[in-house]
Order: C-alpha cells, then structure tokens, then sequence
C-alpha cells in the first residue's frame, strides 16, 4: 500500500530514476536533489509503495516571505493517473501552510494539458506566461494558488524584474525596475546599475562597499527624467550606527549632507516622518512606483538594508520584486532561471512587513515614491 512520508537522503538513487522516467529535459540532478534534500527551507514529499518511490513532490519556501513554490512534481508513468500528484499536491500545500505560506505558484508547460487539467481542478489558476522557458523551447504557464484561500487583487501594471548584478547595487536595481515601470523607453543597463550606484552610494557601510542612500536615489532619478519624493523616519545621517571607524563615519556624514543639500536645489520633497502602509499602498494605487528600504534579517539573518521594489498589494500582503538572486544557485542556467522567478512578486505579509521595514537600532523606515514628470 502506497503511502507519503518525507524525502531523505537514502532515495537519491530512486529519486534520479524517477526523473529521468518523467521528464525528456529540464531533469534536476543528482547534484540538486542532494542540495533540497539538506536545505531547511523546503517541503519534499515522496510517495513510496512496497519500498519503490513512484513519485515526489519539491516545494521551496522563500524565507521571510509567505510564498511557496512548486519546483518539481514527479510521478512514474505506470502509476498516473491513481491520485498520487493530486496526494502530494494536497500533502505538499499542508506543509507549506504550516510554514506560514500564503500563496503556492508553479510553471506548467503550455503543452502538457493532463497537468494543466490537474492543476485548474485542485484550484490553481493562470497569471502569467514565459515564453521559449524549457530546454525545448515550450513556453510555460504561471499558476497559482491561495493556499489561505485569499485571491490578490490584480492591476494592469507591469513592473520588469531585474537582478543586481553585485552584492551592493540593490539599489540601483531596485531604482531601474521603477524607472522602467515607469518608462517603458527607459533602458536599464548593467552600466547604468554602476552609475546609478556611484550617484547614490553612502560610500561606506559596516563592511564591503557602500549601499544606496534614499536621498541619492532620489537625485538619480531625477537626473534621468522622473519626479521622485523621499520618506525618511530620521534626521541626521543614516547606516552609521553600525560603523566604528570614526573616519567612514565622517565621510558618510558628507555624504549625507551633500545629499541633502542637492535635494534642496532640486526641491525634491523630502519628509522626517514614518511613511505607513496605507500611504505606501495609496501611492501605488495611484500609479506612483514604490522603493523601499527593509532589514534582510528574516531572510537571510544578516541585519543589511536591502532595497525593494513594491509591485502590488491586497488585504494580506504587500508584493515585491526582490532584485538579489544568489549567485549560481542553480546547479544549470535553466535552474537558475527558475528560481529568479523566486524574486518576483514576492508577498510579505503586512505584520512581517511593519518590522522587516525597520532598520536597525535607530528602527530607520525609508522610502522613494517615484512617478513620471
């Protein structure tokens, strides 16, 4: 009798068997199922029966957020069609919701109609599509589901995901998907991640190079065409507190004030006050774009500001784009590209968001509305 429990190392052998029955391309390796099979912040499923594993499900949870995602789903031929995918599925998004999970997504080849079936029946419904995204160039459909049985409101709004390309241009990223958002004309650049962070970097921060202040952001953006306003929580020069050196903490106070000082000229607004959600969701609504500044400690336990970019909203979440995906974390271009999409739309949950939007000892909360001129 078939039965599910949790994957473990010993089914390494029985688990590459299994995709290679299941799938001509877009096979994980030995390397990735060794790589799920330690990682914490996944859900994987096999079903076993009579001591042979006839299917398996990966869901990857993306920590500090309550987004799951179906990575992989298995299942040996001679057993469809018996009610092992929809078992796992319904296993899998258990799982899921019990890690705080709200929505579960997956990618779906356009051409594999039983699938697609499957999915539409156990309530999954499409949002988006990738085009030429398997190996033999099939496009796939993006689906999705509320696992909290919540639906997100939709707009029309298409904000363009783009990875920082160092590990201290969030910022410059983040501000290149908004102008983009914004300005389908404006053309985002490796270069012009570089130049937009040599505008707006503090210079230093505790270690490595300096992030982006939300004053230099702003004067970037107005340098390229757009009206931007900056809300910051606190006077007086900011990321400092976590800097010993008396010299950095000098140099990034004239920093500061040089921002300050350019912002006046330009008559960029300028508010000392805490921006709240409902502001922040009001000024998307009415089609201004939205970076902000959060502490990445509950996604990755490093108290760094990151800068994201919002890209929706409904009564549970806030949405968005995330502009940092690991360096080669998937074992093939085509893995890694599956999960950049791990990056977008990203839903946090308004109670996770009032303290990942804090930051540091000071609780510093920033943020850059950003709109067309």
């Amino acid at each position: 009798m078939s039965h599910v429990r949790k994957a473990v190392a010993a089914d390494i052998d029985q688990l590459v068997r299994l995709e290679a029955l299941a799938f001509k391309g877009d096979k994980l390796s030995r390397r990735s199922f060794r790589r799920w099979l330690k990682h914490p912040g996944c859900v994987f499923l096999v079903n076993e029966d009579g001591g042979v594993v006839n299917g398996y499900i990966l869901v990857i949870l993306r920590h500090g957020t309550r987004l799951a995602r179906l990575y992989s789903l298995a299942v040996d031929p001679s057993c469809r069609g018996k009610g092992v995918a929809a078992e796992l599925i319904a296993l899998a998004e258990q799982g899921a919701r019990d890690a705080g999970a709200l929505y579960m997504r997956l990618e779906v080849a356009g051409n594999n109609s039983a699938a697609i079936r499957l999915y539409r029946k156990l309530g999954y419904t499409q949002f988006g599509l990738y085009q030429d995204y398997y190996e033999d160039h099939s496009d796939a459909l993006r689906m999705e589901k509320c696992i909290h049985r919540l639906d997100p409101t939709s707009d029309n709004r298409v904000i363009p995901w783009i990875s920082q390309t160092t590990p201290f241009t969030c910022g410059s990223a983040a501000l290149m998907m908004a102008m983009n958002g914004l300005d389908p004309a404006y053309s985002p650049s490796p270069l012009e991640e570089v130049e937009i962070w040599r505008e707006a970097t503090t210079i230093f921060m505790t270690s490595g190079h300096g992030g982006s202040h939300p004053v230099g952001l702003a004067l970037a953006a107005a340098a390229r065409g757009f009206t931007p306003e900056v809300w910051v929580s606190k006077k007086g020069p900011l990321f400092v507190e976590g800097v010993r050196d008396a010299n950095k903490k000098r140099v990034m106070g004239l920093v500061h004030e040089s921002f300050i000082e350019q912002a006046k000229k330009l008559k960029i607004p300028l508010h000392y006050a805490d921006i709240d959600q409902r502001r922040l969701t009001d000024c998307y609504a009415r089609g201004d774009n939205v970076l902000i500044l959060i502490s990445t400690y509950r996604m990755d336990n490093r108290k760094a500001p990151h800068w994201v970019v919002l890209s929706g909203f409904d009564e549970r979440c806030l949405f968005f784009h995330d502009p940092y995906l690991e360096a080669g974390s998937g074992s093939t271009i085509a893995e890694e590209y599956r999960e950049s999409i791990e990056c977008q739309h990203l839903p946090i949950a308004r109670e996770d968001f009032t303290s990942m939007s804090l930051f540091g000892a000071r609780r510093l909360r920033t943020a850059v509305i950003l709109r067309k001129c």
